[in-house]
C-alpha cells in the first residue's frame, strides 16, 4: 500500500510540476513572489523577509548551476571551432531554452525557493515539537514490544501514506502561483512529525 501511494503521489507531482509552467506565464510567478514577500514583510518584519528573499536567491543560483539549461556565458567559444557551426549551435540553444516555458520554469523555481526559504525560517521553532513527536512514537513502539502488545501494520501503512501525500502536496503547493498564508507552511512539518511519530509507534519491533 505504501509503495502504491508513493508511486501515485510522485506521478501526480511530476505531471503537475511539468504542467504548471505551461499554464502560467513567468510574470504570474514573479507577481506571486512579490505578493508573498510583501505578506512576509508585514508578518515577520522587513529584516527577516529580506533574509528569506536573500536565501531564496542563493538557492536559485545553486539550482542554476546544476540545471541542464545552458546560460549565454556557457556557450562554446568560436575560437578553434567553425564559426558557422558555433552560431548554429547557439541558435539551437536559444530556440530550445529561451522560450516562455523555460522562462516560466525558472520563475517557478524562484517562487518555490522563496517558499522553501520561508519554511526554513520556521524550522528552529518547530524542530523541538517534531523531535518530541518522533521520540514519543519511539517510546510507544518500545513499550509495546516489552509488554507484548499487538502492533498495527494497517495503521502504520495509513500514517506513512498520509505523510507521503502531505509531502507531495507540499511540493505541489510550492509551485502553484496561488497565495499561501504565512501560517500555512509551518503546519507541514507539524503534521509530518505527528504522522511519523504515530507510524513509528505502530511499527513492529521484535523484543
Amino acid at each position: 500500500m505504501i509503495r502504491a501511494v508513493a508511486v501515485l503521489s510522485l506521478l501526480v507531482l511530476l505531471v503537475l510540476v511539468l504542467y504548471v509552467p505551461s499554464a502560467h506565464p513567468p510574470e504570474r510567478f514573479l507577481a506571486q513572489l512579490r505578493a508573498e514577500h510583501e505578506a512576509a514583510a508585514a508578518y515577520w518584519g522587513a529584516e527577516p523577509a529580506t533574509r528569506m528573499l536573500d536565501r531564496a536567491m542563493r538557492m536559485q543560483d545553486s539550482t542554476a548551476e546544476v540545471t541542464p539549461i545552458p546560460a549565454a556565458k556557457d556557450a562554446p567559444s568560436p575560437a578553434g571551432v567553425n564559426g558557422v557551426v558555433s552560431r548554429e549551435m547557439s541558435s539551437v540553444n536559444q530556440r530550445l531554452f529561451n522560450n516562455a516555458y523555460f522562462r516560466a520554469v525558472d520563475a517557478l523555481l524562484l517562487l518555490a525557493s522563496y517558499r522553501l526559504s520561508t519554511l526554513l525560517e520556521w524550522l528552529p521553532w518547530l524542530a523541538v515539537f517534531v523531535l518530541a513527536a518522533v521520540v514519543d512514537g519511539g517510546f510507544e513502539r518500545l513499550i509495546k514490544a516489552k509488554e507484548f502488545l499487538q502492533h498495527d501494520p494497517e495503521m502504520f501503512a495509513l500514517y506513512a501514506s498520509l505523510g507521503i501525500v502531505i509531502l507531495c502536496a507540499t511540493v505541489i503547493g510550492f509551485v502553484l502561483p496561488a497565495m499561501l498564508h504565512p501560517l500555512l507552511l509551518p503546519c507541514v512539518p507539524l503534521a509530518v512529525g505527528v504522522l511519523a511519530g504515530r507510524a513509528l509507534g505502530c511499527f513492529h519491533r521484535r523484543g
